[in-house]
């Protein structure tokens, strides 16, 4: 039996003999195990991780501070927009005080008027005034008598016997008229069409 014990080999651990100047690594992929000593590293490298340290603060002073710089702008463009939204209209408000002041002194004048064809003159010249300033602002009236029923432009209100061949599925009478911003339908013309 003894030599059947001494035939037999006990399992060696490969594992190396970790003394205190040393740290074992093993390998996840592998499993494979490393020593690594622990040396003092010469003056080179320890200048090499200064540089590196701060490089590294330097790159996250940076990161900050454009962090902020953003945070800086979005505050600022939100405060922007809510004060545009506020005085969007500002500019087209401008431009129709004068007409209001036009309708006040219209106003002030009919107490004491006695021509009507004067007060006539002056509501049409008001009313000129105002539709010349909506119309620098881009406003625009949309003429839909005679011309095509159109749903992009048109609310169809009622139909009525066309009064000739020619205005079946066109616009024959306009109860409210239709207005383009810009290019942009902002109120569709109310219309009654021939059928």
């Amino acid at each position: 039996m003894t030599e059947e014990t001494n035939n037999k080999e006990m399992p060696v651990s490969e594992e190396p003999t970790a003394d205190s100047n040393s740290e074992t690594i093993t390998s996840k992929e592998s499993g494979e195990t490393a020593e690594l000593k622990n040396t003092e590293l010469p003056q080179e490298d320890n200048s090499a991780i200064a540089l590196l340290e701060e490089q590294i603060a330097e790159l996250n002073d940076k990161h900050i501070r454009l962090l902020s710089e953003f945070d800086n702008y979005r505050k600022r463009t939100a405060k922007e927009r809510s004060e545009l939204v506020k005085t969007a209209g500002e500019d087209i408000f401008k431009a129709l005080l004068p007409i209001i002041d036009d309708f006040e002194r219209g106003l002030s004048a009919m107490e004491s008027a006695t021509d009507v064809e004067s007060l006539k003159d002056g509501v049409k010249l008001i009313y000129n005034k105002l539709n010349n300033t909506l119309s620098s602002k881009g406003l625009e009236p949309l003429n839909s008598i005679g011309s095509a029923f159109d749903f992009d432009l048109h609310e169809a209100v009622t139909y009525v016997s066309a009064p000739s061949e020619d205005m079946k599925g066109k616009v024959v009478d306009e109860l409210e008229k239709g207005y383009m911003l810009n290019g942009k339908v902002i109120r569709f013309a109310k219309v009654v069409i021939g059928n």
